[in-house]
């Protein structure tokens, strides 16, 4: 049967294919008129350019072959985002902020989760240049307008800040093996492995580890982690970021949930990272954070932060809506015929030539009216059904 696709890869038919590439076209347009400038990077690179920090998640989700012609292993890229900072920082080498954009297939070896495709059309924004709370919040705010403006309503927008986590592994001089630990134990929330592990540790530092998996819910979560968490300098600027940022998306999101263990990609991400759900998808529905340090991989760290998204994700939230209908034209050889159908496409109408004739098969061509001769020209008329 070698019309089957392998698992979790899918065709797109015609009403979802259209109404993709119109959801694409509007948001990179939103994206343009905001500065950012469009690249489009191959889907085939080496695979080393493509796991970020030798990020083992990365590794695990790459897709892998032998170059023929170098011998070298190359990789299909699982996401777009390590592409976009090796064109930052290795060939447009700008000093200032920079602004890119990019929308293309990804490809992963596992769903990223349920009733995910291995084949996301992944779109996103990301900045450079710049280290403040201001590009964080231009980022985040960009990410909430592209899912109004594809009309995905109704979400819900949680931050975190891996500089909490990282300013505790630091102040205690924990190893890096026992921070490999801990990561593991915050990520599934397993606060009795979290206590074994920390039992050694200076008492303050206990207290912080074991309260972060409790640190969840709504922006209140801010001042309870201020009572909690110690007052290193790097905690108080992570609170303070994330306090400023809930207070200025608060009126684009239906809520805003603070996650003092969220660390997804913390082996890359430097910063506040962020998630958006919405009650029709089980996982995440954009993502993004801040990534400072992925530039040194192309000899050139740069301030950095960004979002992305699945298009075909999106879509699937959306409310089902068929193609727009055309109209009919009969196949002759007639010149006046033939200019009504260009002046009529030129005004955004779809016409669709009957190559066959046939009545049988009209109905196929979606169509609703229907170009007839009538006193010498040809004019537009319902069709009767």
């Amino acid at each position: 049967m070698n019309w089957l696709l392998p698992e979790y890869i899918q065709d797109m038919l015609p009403d979802e294919a259209w109404r993709i590439e119109s959801i694409r076209r509007d948001v990179l347009e939103l994206l343009r008129r905001s500065g950012y400038q469009l690249v489009s990077p191959p889907l085939l690179e080496y695979a080393e350019s493509l796991l970020i920090n030798d990020s083992e998640d990365m590794d695990l989700r790459s897709f892998k072959l032998v170059d023929q012609l170098s011998g070298r292993t190359l990789a299909l890229r699982a996401d777009i985002t390590p592409q976009v900072a090796r064109i930052d920082a290795h060939l447009l080498n700008r000093q200032g902020v920079t602004r890119l954009c990019y929308a293309g297939s990804v490809l992963h070896t596992q769903p990223a989760g349920l009733m995910r495709t291995r084949e996301p059309l992944q779109i996103g924004a990301e900045l450079y240049g710049h280290g403040g709370i201001e590009s964080d919040l231009e980022v985040q705010r960009l990410m909430l307008q592209t899912l109004a403006l594809v009309g995905i309503e109704g979400v819900h927008l949680d931050l975190g800040h891996v500089a909490v986590f990282r300013s505790l592994v630091k102040h205690a001089s924990i190893s890096p093996a026992l921070e490999s630990e801990l990561f593991n134990a915050l990520q599934r929330k397993d606060v009795p492995a979290l206590r074994g592990l920390v039992a050694d540790l200076p008492q303050d530092v206990q207290t912080a580890f074991l309260a972060l998996p409790q640190l969840y819910g709504g922006v209140e979560v801010i001042a309870r982690a201020r009572s909690i968490l110690p007052a290193y300098p790097e905690v108080t600027a992570a609170l303070n970021e994330l306090e400023q940022a809930a207070a200025h998306l608060k009126a684009l999101a239906r809520g805003i949930g603070i996650d003092m263990a969220e660390l997804r990609g913390y082996h890359y991400h430097s910063g506040m990272v962020f998630a958006v759900y919405h009650p029709g998808s089980h996982d995440a529905i954009a993502l993004g954070g801040r990534y400072d340090d992925v530039g040194k991989a192309f000899g050139r760290a740069r301030p950095a932060t960004g979002f992305s998204m699945d298009l075909r994700q999106l879509h699937g939230l959306l409310a089902k809506r068929e193609q727009p209908k055309a109209i009919h034209a009969p196949y002759l050889q007639d010149a006046e015929l033939e200019a009504t159908i260009e002046k009529l496409r030129a005004q955004g109408n779809i016409v669709v030539i009957d190559l066959l004739g046939n009545t049988e098969y009209q109905s196929e061509l979606n169509c609703d009216r229907q170009l007839v001769l009538r006193d010498g020209k040809w004019v537009v008329v319902e069709m009767k059904n």
